[in-house]
């Protein structure tokens, strides 16, 4: 079915995320790092080697002072050195002499701009895998291994970290993000489309989508219009070096099974109107044609939205950094 296609709009939940990374074992590379990032665009950069805290959209550095940026170096700093001692004490806990290590934490919230419901996450890992995450809602803490059930006993009986916690995550998170959507609405606002391709694969054909933004995109595969649960690979989605995203889908189909039915690939984004290629060999070659409007109401219910962004006024320039606030990332494992 050709034609105009429906668009189904919704609210949009924004986030704000801060990645803590610090190791031990790399030569060449800084042993702390910490990128502040809203609705996946990088904001804010710190790095154990300059020691400074630094602006990665032109709409931060234009409303934040030096204040701002001096506040967040010095926390920076203090949070640096509590990164590389839990690193220390996580190796004597796995009985570990040597060798690369990291010490991770990942921490923010959300906001729905509608409905005004928010959340908040906190979570830290070690080599990889999780060590300890906030229960929010029950005000404690997570352990899932013996060695982080020290940390968490610890910061369980810390009753002021905990409603420092609970301080920040509900009400001062949300209120900096509100900021920084408000200040970046220019850019956190814009659409783009993305740029699809099917690729030829081992394991079969890889729906490619890429240069869109915002993240937000869902990438179908359908035999003979019917959606394909099986066999079918999603990837995550990952970030370009220009600010955009890509993902694919990579459908496990034998050359054999092509000629046995029509497969499509369907791409939906709020950028533009979803895309539809068809899987065509020709020559042995792969050709996926753009033949129209996705209509049906699975791919666009949910995924084709509206951002309703937040113009509330009366914002000051900031004078204070948001990584002010004392919350259990800079406090020892």
């Amino acid at each position: 079915m050709m034609g105009v296609c429906p668009f189904t709009y919704s609210a949009v939940t924004h986030k704000l995320q801060y990645f803590y990374t610090a190791t031990s074992g790399i030569s060449n590379f800084p042993e702390f790092v910490d990128v502040g990032v809203v609705d996946g665009l990088p904001i804010s950069r710190y790095d154990g080697i300059t020691k400074r805290k630094v602006p990665l959209q032109k709409w931060m550095e234009e409303n934040f002072d030096q204040q701002y940026w001096d506040q967040g170096s010095n926390k920076m700093k203090g949070i640096e050195e509590s990164f590389k001692v839990n690193i220390q004490i996580a190796r004597e806990r796995f009985n570990q002499t040597g060798g690369v290590h990291t010490w991770q934490c990942m921490y923010g919230c959300q906001w729905d701009d509608e409905r005004k419901a928010t959340d908040g996450f906190n979570q830290c890992g070690y080599d990889g895998e999780d060590f300890i995450s906030m229960d929010l809602k029950n005000l404690r803490w997570t352990a899932p291994t013996p060695q982080s059930v020290i940390t968490k006993r610890k910061w369980d009986n810390n009753r002021a970290l905990l409603e420092g916690n609970k301080a920040y995550f509900t009400t001062e998170c949300i209120e900096w993000l509100k900021k920084y959507v408000q200040y970046g609405s220019s850019t956190l606002e814009r659409k783009v489309h993305p740029e699809v391709t099917l690729l030829q694969k081992d394991s079969g054909v890889a729906c490619h989508a890429t240069g869109f933004y915002p993240d937000q995109v869902m990438i179908t595969w359908k035999r003979d219009g019917e959606e394909m649960q099986e066999d079918v690979d999603v990837g995550e989605t990952l970030p370009n070096e220009d600010g955009t995203f890509q993902k694919r889908a990579v459908l496990a189909v034998s050359p054999e099974e092509r000629k046995k039915g029509q497969y499509t690939c369907e791409v939906a984004h709020k950028g533009g109107t979803p895309i539809l290629k068809t899987l065509i060999v020709e020559d042995g070659n792969i050709v996926g044609i753009i033949i129209g409007c996705v209509v049906a109401a699975a791919v666009v219910i949910g995924v084709i939205v509206a951002i309703v962004m937040m113009k509330k006024k009366g914002y000051k320039k900031a004078e204070q950094s948001d990584s002010e606030s004392d919350h259990s990332n800079g406090a020892r494992t």
